[in-house]
């Protein structure tokens, strides 16, 4: 097993490996499997694992040697009998499913399983979903599909209902916050980056990026300006977070972190002891905390979740953020 994971993954994830490999010692290989955990959480490197582990000429106790001529080849993305598929674009599309059950199905690859894994599997609009639903349905050979995501409940239920599905747990967010402090991180930049992803490495990144800074401070403009008035919220929208939020990507990530904003004033009203997202915004949470009620905070999270569906759509965007604004106004009630 390499570095990258025998440091971290084996630790964070020793269930998910200890299922795979008892599956393997057992000869029980699902045909499809859903991998399910935070951004960060080594989905992707533990679906290579698991492919080098069922093509290895020379595994060693449910290990893959990582020497031999199949193993190689998967670490340089160069093995036939392994594809992987990613959002084209800001999603997976129906013809990216039907060339892969069409490649699934024709001869050219090696002796031995074929194995697809399909990244940010919850990126796929429904007619690529039916494409590979169907294929799930009537697998041909030896044949193992991977889908990976942070979005579990975006995956159809049909589609859930196929796959084996294993939960990737984050690390401990105490324990990332206090190495990232020690990098010299400040403690509310750390605790916000590492809602983000639970990979170390990215949230370091994250933490000393002027972008990913400029985008936080625009949402906690954005809290405020809801606060005040509507007509303040919706200029704010076409002056500041439209040319910031260009991209689809962009403005997922500004609906996570406003999101993470609005757990915070929950989280604040309830008086949890839990690692908020935003500690340096306690004034301000705890002043909206007073002002709204549970049910209109538990609204505006909807509110929030439902956008982030809609974002991947057609709608226009400054449309979409400006009718969220117009949402969360209503939640600015007094108990």
């Amino acid at each position: 097993m390499p570095d990258e994971i025998n440091n971290r993954l084996v630790l964070e994830q020793k269930v998910v490996i200890e299922r795979l490999s008892s599956s393997y010692k057992n000869g029980r290989i699902g045909h499809a499997y859903i991998f399910d955990g935070e951004r960060g959480t080594g989905k992707e490197a533990i679906a290579l694992f698991f492919s080098k582990l069922l093509l290895c000429i020379n595994p060693e106790n449910a290990v893959p040697c990582e020497t031999c001529n199949s193993c190689r080849r998967v670490a340089s993305s160069n093995h036939p009998n392994v594809t992987i598929i990613r959002p084209d674009g800001q999603g997976i599309k129906k013809e990216q499913m039907s060339d892969l059950v069409f490649s699934m199905t024709k001869k050219g690859y090696e002796a031995g399983r074929k194995i697809y894994i399909i990244s940010r599997a919850d990126r796929m609009n429904v007619a690529a979903a039916n494409t590979l639903l169907k294929f799930l349905e009537e697998p041909e050979g030896d044949v193992t599909a991977i889908l990976l995501t942070d979005s579990y409940q975006s995956i159809l239920p049909t589609i859930q209902s196929r796959c084996q599905r294993l939960s990737f747990l984050p690390p401990s967010r105490e324990l990332m916050i206090n190495k990232l402090v020690e990098k010299g991180i400040t403690s509310s930049m750390a605790a916000t980056v590492t809602m983000v992803t639970a990979n170390l490495d990215e949230a370091f990144r994250l933490a000393g990026d002027d972008q990913f800074a400029h985008m936080r401070k625009t949402v906690l403009k954005l809290v405020e300006a809801s606060e005040r008035h509507v007509h303040e919220a919706l200029l704010f929208i076409q002056s500041e977070w439209s040319p910031l939020f260009k991209e689809k990507e962009e403005t997922e990530s500004g609906l996570d972190l406003l999101l993470y904003a609005y757990r915070d004033v929950v989280a604040f009203k309830a008086d949890l002891q839990s690692t908020v997202a935003f500690p340096d915004q306690q004034e301000l949470f705890r002043g909206l905390s007073m002002k709204m009620t549970y049910s209109r905070l538990s609204a505006n999270m909807e509110a929030i979740l439902q956008a982030k569906k809609q974002l991947h759509g057609n709608m226009n965007r400054t449309l979409l953020m400006e009718q969220l604004v117009l949402s969360m106004q209503e939640g600015l009630l007094v108990v």
